[in-house]
């Protein structure tokens, strides 16, 4: 009987779905969970082995989180210095080398395409650090322009070193110049091994903590120097979860939780301006141009934004996820992140609620659904406006 030809029919691709980060073999050999998720195209760790170590890792000790996954665009160019200050809505010309800057981007609408950090590397060179793609948004602001925009995203890998012992941690290796950096300055500098690396004194944590970038081949060199100290300074990898908590802690937005961007929403109500989010202070529209101004002075001029972010304190100790939020019976907002906060605590949530409801000291009524075993639960809950910047501790400036 004559053979039948047999084929095969790929379903899977043969290379890995997601990339692996310069880190990742160490990051595998400590993931005891064995807990990932993607991050724009990289898998990253979700949690190593227990949340509460890594959170309280954050909060009385240092911790190490894998940034690398994060976008980063340079900037160069006699004019890269207009570029900038044209695209963001905070003055660019007062950025000095070695400093480091936080700030929005909008369409013409005044609506947030994305918020970011902004190095400048010197007089004539920026890098954007920022979580989804930007590079046809940049190109498009640097035209005409004597500058050019390049992404660098895979030529630099980075840690997040964040807590209270961070400091120690970086002269442990001899890095005690970049440990000495002012809150948002950079430097380049050079581990006691040799290693050349960027550090940055920022973060996402709202504690104490500086961002350390690396050439990909001398990602493990960096990353063995730093966890021998792990014993002596409570210094533990943490994956997202940890990290989540302490984001909403320190009041931080995130895209696609607290907004979509004005370039890939399809409701445009889900999208915000700078206003809406809390940024004001980070407008200044006493700028020349920037894309978006002419939107914004027309809604500062109608009184501001129709929805604001807020931050919430919560009775109980359910976790307000998700949860719809009413004055008077009226149904006026909802909650776009919550957490229990063991270092404050407090049950706190962000939310964005209408303007009118966003008074501080305002008293809301919170639905609140969790799940109860087998099926969803439900409880009411006074829900009072504050400001949303739970936890800052007078070291993470120190």
């Amino acid at each position: 009987m004559a053979e039948i030809a047999q084929t095969r029919t790929p379903l899977l691709p043969s290379i890995p779905a997601l990339e692996r980060t310069p880190f990742h073999p160490r990051l595998a050999e400590l993931n005891l969970a064995n807990a990932w998720e993607p991050w724009r195209g990289f898998v990253t760790a979700s949690l190593f082995y227990d949340v509460e170590d890594e959170y309280f890792a954050v909060r009385t000790g240092a911790s190490l989180y894998d940034v690398s996954p994060m976008l980063k665009y340079r900037i160069a160019g006699p004019e890269a210095e207009a570029v900038v200050d044209r695209l963001v809505t905070r003055r660019i010309d007062r950025l000095k080398p070695g400093r480091v800057a936080y700030a929005p981007w909008c369409d013409g609408r005044g609506r947030v395409v994305e918020e970011g950090t902004i190095f400048r590397l010197s007089e004539t060179e920026f890098r954007i650090n920022c979580a989804e793609p930007q590079l046809t948004w940049f190109e498009d602001a640097a035209w005409g322009f004597d500058a050019t925009v390049a992404d660098v995203s895979q030529e630099i890998a980075g840690l997040a070193l964040q807590g209270p012992t961070s400091k120690q941690v970086l002269q442990d290796v001899g890095l005690d110049a970049a440990a000495a950096l002012p809150f948002f300055g950079i430097g380049d500098f050079a581990t006691a091994d040799g290693v050349s690396v960027t550090v940055s004194r920022t973060g996402f944590t709202g504690d104490l903590g500086y961002e350390i970038w690396v050439a990909p081949d001398r990602a493990l060199e960096l990353w063995d120097a730093l966890m021998r100290r792990s014993e002596a300074r409570y210094l533990r990898p943490i994956g997202s979860r940890a990290l989540e908590r302490t984001r909403i802690e320190a009041g931080h937005i995130l895209i696609n939780v607290e907004f979509v961007s004005a370039r890939r929403a399809i409701r445009e109500s889900q999208t915000r301006t700078p206003a809406a989010l809390g940024l004001d202070w980070a407008v200044d529209l006493s700028k020349d141009h920037f894309t978006g101004k002419r939107a914004l002075l027309a809604e500062r001029e109608a009184g501001g934004p129709r929805k604001r972010l807020v931050g919430l304190d919560v009775t109980g100790r359910k976790p307000a996820h998700g949860a719809y939020l009413y004055r008077k019976g009226k149904e006026v907002g909802q909650v776009t992140s919550a957490c229990w906060s063991p270092i404050a605590k407090r049950n706190i949530a962000l939310a964005t609620v209408d303007a009118s409801a966003a008074g501080e000291g305002t008293v809301l009524d919170a639905e609140i659904y969790y799940r109860k075993e087998i099926t969803q639960g439900k409880t009411d809950a006074a829900a009072t406006v504050v400001p949303p910047r739970f936890y800052q501790p007078a070291h993470r400036r120190g």
